[in-house]
């Protein structure tokens, strides 16, 4: 049985950039729910201290960049999705044990039937990135049925591993313009572009007519999705995807669906 949380958190480093408080708290007053969800910034060397407090609190939350692979490494039990994938993005404490799932694969899964709609089975997929988020990505790819994802990354030995995860549907490039070819999306699962202006690859490389999706978000969007955007490409940041995996964390902590029009007003 989950235990009904008592603070509500974001873990993550840096964090400060985060928007997720602002769509949360609104979801938790529109529910009626006494709870604030706060931001914190932990170093990677403060994480295990971080979470050994927050379970005398009975705290529960997200994760996000650098955490999520070593959170899956603490819980004590992960759902079949968050094993899947091999990172958390969600945990709470059942019955006084740490539970991580991830509930950014099914965010992803929206933002990829949005952009590839009835596609998906006849196009290939640029992943940038061998992270967790590259992982959830991936597996959103199943479930979509994407004919094949090629994951490039700037060191080929975790792409490859990666990869060997999904054989049925990744395939590794050891080039950008072997991973760039005719694809349909290109995503962004790096932190590249999350705090500055650099772009994860020159919008001049990107194939005619595709896609940019960028798991990062800033105010105004990331240079990159503005830059696409200009070049004639349909480009969208990670705020839909953020959105709509906070709404499955919400469910996941309280039982109950969110206002997710609450939470879409709070951002805009």
């Amino acid at each position: 049985m989950i235990d009904p949380p008592l603070r509500l958190v974001l873990l993550g480093h840096p964090v400060s950039h985060s928007i997720s408080p602002r769509f949360q708290n609104a979801a938790l007053r529109a529910a009626g729910l006494p709870l604030k969800y706060e931001a914190l910034d932990v170093a990677p060397a403060d994480l295990t201290r971080v979470m050994t407090e927050l379970a005398s609190e009975r705290g529960a939350g997200n994760v996000t960049i650098p955490h999520k692979e070593a959170l899956a490494a603490m819980c004590a039990r992960l759902t079949p999705l968050a094993h899947r994938v091999g990172a958390v993005n969600v945990f709470w404490h059942e019955d006084g044990q740490l539970v991580g799932d991830n509930s950014d694969v099914g965010g992803a899964e929206v933002v990829l039937r949005a952009f590839l709609g009835a596609k998906s089975a006849v196009v290939d997929i640029t992943l940038l990135g061998a992270g967790g988020s590259a992982a959830s990505i991936l597996c959103a790819a199943e479930r979509c049925g994407i004919r094949q994802v090629r994951v490039y990354n700037r060191d080929p030995s975790r792409a490859h591993r990666l990869a060997a995860r999904f054989p049925d549907i990744a395939r590794v490039a050891l080039a950008i313009d072997e991973a760039l070819a005719g694809s349909a999306l290109v995503v962004n699962a790096t932190p590249v572009g999350l705090v500055d202006d650099r772009m994860p690859v020159d919008v001049a490389q990107l194939p005619d007519g595709c896609g940019v999706f960028d798991l990062c978000y800033r105010a105004n969007e990331t240079a990159w999705v503005r830059a696409s955007r200009a070049a004639g490409h349909y480009a969208a940041d990670g705020e839909g995807m953020l959105l709509e995996q906070g709404a499955i964390a919400f469910e996941r902590w309280f039982g109950m669906a969110p206002n997710r029009g609450v939470m879409w007003k709070a951002l805009h």
